[in-house]
């Protein structure tokens, strides 16, 4: 493979999200995604300042790069890893196209054909949730994801009756599409310790697959007195930037699946540090994935080539803005995204479709309780 150098780093704010390539002297052009959900334009502004840096570099030391640029200050955190990992997923991108393969060749190789998702059923009422969870196991999803609460959750006035609408929606998905789909209840760090242990207690009876973020990430020891008491297997991690938030989770028993962003905790690199951490305490991992087919075709290759997989969170993509973004998609086939075996991530960018959908940005609107306090998000 002859040398080359990084030419530039171009951005682009698409629809919700945030998009980078880099360009190569040699024409290879590698694409990445930058994962702080709603915060896409400092995250962008962060890859602009290390660009000067990047140009001139050759693309293939990523680890290098990750790490001079990591170190780089003493400031760390969420829009910093937004945009690292956005240039790892592109220079890993860069490596597969220069060298012919996948990256996930470049990474031990293809564990596993295919990636059972989960998909995401949506309804305010409970009827509506339970159409729609129907409506996804039709389609032959064998894992639904779904909210305990309907949409305005800090409205409840009591825990009392907070509780008993989580059981009844979660006994009514159970009951509309039987015991062999597998149930991922959310609870979007809503809840405090106790009131999350008490009502995984009482959810315990619906068999569920995992219980997401039953609190505020914050504390591992803490969430890891939820995950002994409260009988049920947490998945968290969305949130965390670095190997080291994971480390303390897992040191905490905390959990019993990881939820690591390609697009947020160190690109593909990171990531596979998580999984490999993960795989040491027989934890599974199941990556996040709110953006872009750009975030889910970096957990493909991710999912591809762990021994430690579960799940793959999948929002669909059949329709627009998202149907637009790529040339070919990547196969859905009964539940199941299809591993591509192009070069690199294995999918192209449309970029006709770059200037069809204007960034929109994200309105600052945080939730108030009854009482004019602030809630969490």
């Amino acid at each position: 493979m002859k040398p080359t150098r990084i030419e530039k780093i171009e951005t682009i704010l698409w629809q919700r999200w945030l998009l980078v390539k880099v360009h190569c002297e040699d024409g290879t052009v590698g694409v990445g995604e930058g994962g702080v959900h709603g915060w896409q334009r400092p995250t962008e502004t962060m890859v602009k300042t290390f660009e000067p840096y990047l140009v001139g570099q050759d693309p293939s030391r990523i680890e290098h790069h990750y790490q001079y640029l990591y170190r780089s200050s003493h400031f760390m955190g969420s829009v910093v890893q937004g945009a690292l990992s956005a240039i790892d997923i592109a220079l890993w991108d860069v490596k597969g196209k220069r060298l012919g393969v996948p990256i996930y060749e470049l990474m031990g190789g293809l564990t596993r054909h295919k990636v059972r998702c989960y998909m995401h059923a949506r309804g305010e009422t409970t009827e509506d949730l339970v159409a729609n969870a129907v409506k996804q196991a039709k389609a032959g999803f064998s894992a639904i994801r779904f909210p305990a609460f309907g949409r305005q959750f800090w409205l409840h006035r009591t825990y009392s009756k907070w509780a008993d609408e989580a059981v009844q929606r979660v006994g009514a998905v159970r009951e509309a599409v039987g015991p062999d789909i597998d149930l991922c209840v959310e609870i979007h760090r809503q809840m405090n310790p106790s009131e999350s242990i008490s009502l995984a207690r009482r959810l315990e009876q619906f068999n569920l697959y995992f219980l997401e973020d039953p609190m505020l990430p914050d504390s591992p020891d803490v969430m890891g007195e939820v995950q002994r008491r409260g009988n049920l297997p947490i998945a968290t991690g969305e949130r965390f930037t670095s190997i080291y938030e994971f480390q303390q989770l897992l040191e905490a028993r905390a959990c019993a699946y990881v939820r690591p962003d390609p697009c947020l905790c160190g690109g593909l690199s990171g990531c596979k540090k998580v999984s490999a951490m993960a795989e040491a305490q027989h934890v599974k991992v199941i990556p996040h994935n709110p953006l872009s087919p750009i975030s889910t075709a970096a957990c493909v290759q991710l999912d591809a080539c762990i021994p430690n997989f579960a799940l793959q969170e999948y929002t669909g993509e059949s329709e627009p803005p998202k149907s637009d973004l790529l040339v070919e998609p990547i196969k859905l086939e009964e539940g199941f995204l299809i591993v591509p075996d192009g070069p690199g991530l294995g999918v192209e960018l449309n970029e006709s479709a770059l200037a069809a959908h204007p960034f929109v940005d994200r309105p600052i609107n945080t939730p108030i309780h009854e009482d004019g306090s602030v809630a969490d998000r």
